[in-house]
């Protein structure tokens, strides 16, 4: 690492979806695809392998917030149908976009920061 580089925090770049090495360079391009090489430092990104984690993880928090919600809604305010199919019909698909990039962005910085490969039994 460079001395004139300080490390980039994996939560930083998660939130700001942004280059795990020098911070700058957008992760993402439309949406959720992600880029072949950071456009500020160069770095590669084909070591990002995250598999189905922000996908596993997302479905765990919306799960939660989206049925605890509902449930709120229902048995202590007692909402009309049509404000469930707005939660549930459009709040939630706002809200899993914005948490996969999120996740998947905190993920790769993670992977970054720790080395995170496939294991080997040996190294050629």
């Amino acid at each position: 690492m460079n001395a004139d580089r300080l490390p980039v925090s994996p939560i930083m770049a998660g939130i700001k979806c942004r280059c795990p090495r020098c911070g700058k360079g957008r992760l993402f391009v439309n949406g959720l695809g992600m880029r072949e090489t950071c456009e500020s430092c160069g770095l590669d990104y084909k070591f990002v392998d995250t598999g189905d984690g922000p996908a596993v993880f997302a479905i765990f928090i919306l799960g939660f917030l989206c049925v605890g919600g509902v449930l709120i809604a229902e048995f202590k305010f007692g909402v009309p149908w049509w404000v469930h199919v707005l939660l549930l019909g459009v709040v939630t698909p706002f809200m899993a976009y914005f948490l996969l990039r999120f996740l998947k962005a905190t993920l790769i910085a993670l992977q970054f920061k720790n080395k995170a490969e496939e294991g080997r039994l040996s190294k050629e």
